[in-house]
């Protein structure tokens, strides 16, 4: 086969000369003529062997890119990068840890999107350089990014977005930009966000069941400082805040302790679910009663803390995937801020 072979173009025919180069090419990756990382000819080349001006095959091949069915390669060429067509866009949904709430983030987002959107989950496990390399190895290969950007540091703690961090993600084309869980200001208003205000929410929802808290002697809050996958330090200050203002006794540790002192009248607030399991059954251990002798408040509702009846604070997961699905359906782009309630159970 010739490699201009599978371009037609008919001077006769009324449709544009562009969008004649563009469903050439589109056919011939139906027909199987052309596969996954072929080269096609130059906008040169094209222009030449069809007598075509240089904006008409630059339009035609534009248009391709943007759909994701070609990308140009500096130096090089341009290259097939779709061959499954039946798909109306695809997407590259990029999370810092497999959890069971950013699982139904997930599904929730993906629930939310038209059947022939194609998603792709990438995990980077708060790494940055990990996180870096993944957008660079799958550039210009997706029509949108969802990203929800929490990273650690060399001391497994939670940090901000390192310069590096952020040229990854500027790198991106706003338009195809979707923030979610944590909100980046430096991007531009054409870049979608859902996010949670760490700060603000914990000590909302605090004050929120404030009339329930304020029953207890101390407030502790377990916030681990180190981990595999750290936690935003807003967490922190809201809950010191929301201490200090309403003159409560506070404490916070890095994790429930084998044998911990508890006493009555003592809720604490867990993050970690390996700690708020620790403290269940030491509680019980000690024949004490949720919500009467100690108050127990979990970080992030989950199916399970629903079941057993632990109070929570939390955002809500399902909301927030679908409004950023709701952004690729309707190609718009906002930013929102996602609700976070105090869940009032049984455990305070």
């Amino acid at each position: 086969m010739k490699r201009l072979e599978y371009i037609y173009v008919d001077t006769e025919s009324r449709i544009p000369k562009y969008k004649q180069v563009m469903d050439s090419i589109i056919n011939s990756i139906h027909k199987g003529s052309l596969g996954m990382g072929e080269k096609i000819p130059s906008i040169n080349e094209v222009s030449e062997e069809y007598l075509l001006s240089r904006d008409t095959v630059e339009k035609a091949y534009g248009l391709l890119k943007e759909q994701n069915i070609i990308i140009s390669v500096k130096g090089k060429g341009y290259y097939i990068a779709k061959t499954d067509l039946t798909v109306k866009a695809k997407v590259l949904f990029l999370i810092n840890k497999l959890s069971t709430y950013k699982m139904r983030i997930f599904n929730s987002f993906v629930n939310s999107l038209d059947a022939n959107t194609h998603v792709d989950l990438d995990i980077y496990h708060c790494e940055p350089l990990v996180f870096s390399n993944i957008l660079d190895n799958k550039k210009n290969l997706y029509d949108y990014y969802v990203i929800m950007p929490h990273f650690k540091n060399e001391n497994l703690q939670h940090m901000g977005c390192t310069d590096d961090i952020l040229k990854a993600i500027h790198a991106i084309p706003n338009g195809k930009l979707i923030i979610m869980d944590r909100n980046l200001k430096s991007l531009s208003k054409e870049a979608g966000r859902v996010y949670q205000d760490f700060t603000e929410d914990i000590y909302n929802a605090l004050t929120e069941g404030l009339e329930k808290l304020s029953k207890y002697k101390k407030v502790i809050l377990v916030y681990p400082n180190k981990g595999v996958y750290p936690y935003p330090k807003g967490i922190v200050t809201g809950f010191k805040r929301f201490c200090i203002q309403h003159d409560m006794d506070y404490e916070i540790l890095d994790e429930i302790y084998d044998s911990m002192e508890l006493q009555l009248g003592d809720l604490y607030i867990i993050i970690e679910e390996s700690d708020l399991v620790n403290l269940v059954k030491q509680s019980r251990d000690r024949h004490y009663k949720l919500g009467e002798d100690i108050g127990i408040i979990s970080y992030n509702d989950t199916p399970l803390k629903e079941l057993l009846g632990i109070t929570v604070i939390s955002t809500d997961f399902k909301k927030m995937g679908e409004e950023a699905a709701k952004m690729i359906v309707d190609n718009k782009r906002v930013e929102i801020k996602n609700d976070f309630n105090f869940i009032d159970r049984h455990s305070v």
